[in-house]
C-alpha cells in the first residue's frame, strides 16, 4: 500500500523517532510503513489519520 507518511512527517519537521513516539510504536515500525514493507493495522491507520488531521484515504492509497 502506498502512503504519504514520509512527506507528511517531513512537512512537520518530525524525525521517524518523533512520529514513532507520537504513535506509540517503534521507529522501525514507522520506517517499515513508510517504505511499504508493512501495512498498519486499522487502529494504527486511524491513529495516523487523526495525528495528521487527514482522512485515511488521503494518506493511504492502493497500489
Amino acid at each position: 500500500m502506498k502512503n504519504r507518511i514520509r512527506t507528511l512527517r517531513a512537512d512537520r519537521g518530525w524525525t521517524q523517532a518523533d512520529l514513532a513516539e507520537r504513535l506509540e510504536v517503534s521507529r522501525n515500525s514507522v520506517n517499515a510503513i513508510e517504505n511499504g514493507k508493512y501495512d498498519p493495522s486499522l487502529p494504527l491507520a486511524f491513529k495516523i489519520s487523526n495525528l495528521f488531521g487527514l482522512p485515511i484515504e488521503q494518506i493511504f492509497q492502493k497500489d
